[in-house]
């Protein structure tokens, strides 16, 4: 039986899943960042982050290209929230226009989560990347996302763009 204190944990870890979603979904980066911990980690099937700060900068990325390029598509929800003392679950879907291409995206993705003291420590994100490249990038994504060598370059490109994007608003 779980105690008072461990469903309170669980409870405020809901919340905060909740809360992080709420905020992407009105393309909220600082209230997305404010949900992880200083030294926290992002994975997923392109970015490999370590730390809030490049954490909050890749949400800021994202948000402000959905703002400027792709707010006619976009929406975002999540269902299935789930959490306990230490870990959670979601899943969330994404439609939006892939500022690159100007390709509309469905994207369907299952996230992870790791908690201490009240923050994310760790999340990560898993979706199905040739699905998402044959979306995104159109016919080069119908031949070759299923190959690592795709996979690779979009990661790369990226970092890129996130270096870039770190280095403008600096």
């Amino acid at each position: 039986m779980d105690s008072p204190q461990a469903d309170a944990n669980a409870r405020a870890n809901s919340d905060l899943i909740e809360r992080f979603y709420r905020a992407f979904a009105q393309l909220d980066a600082a209230t997305m960042a404010a949900c992880y911990a200083p030294d926290a980690v992002f994975k997923d099937e392109v970015f490999e982050l370590t730390g809030r700060d490049e954490i909050a900068a890749m949400w800021n990325m994202l948000c402000v290209a959905t703002r400027t390029k792709g707010m006619d598509a976009w929406s975002l929800t999540h269902t299935a929230v789930t959490a306990d003392e230490t870990t959670g679950h979601a899943h969330w879907e994404a439609h939006y226009r892939f500022s690159a291409t100007g390709r509309l995206v469905h994207n369907r993705i299952d996230a992870q989560f790791a908690f201490r003291d009240g923050l994310i420590s760790s999340h990560r994100d898993r979706f199905d990347f040739w699905a998402w490249s044959r979306q995104a990038l159109g016919a080069p994504g119908w031949l070759l996302g299923w190959s690592p060598l795709l996979r690779r370059k979009v990661a790369a490109r990226a970092a890129s763009n996130l270096t870039a994007f770190r280095s403008s608003a600096s």
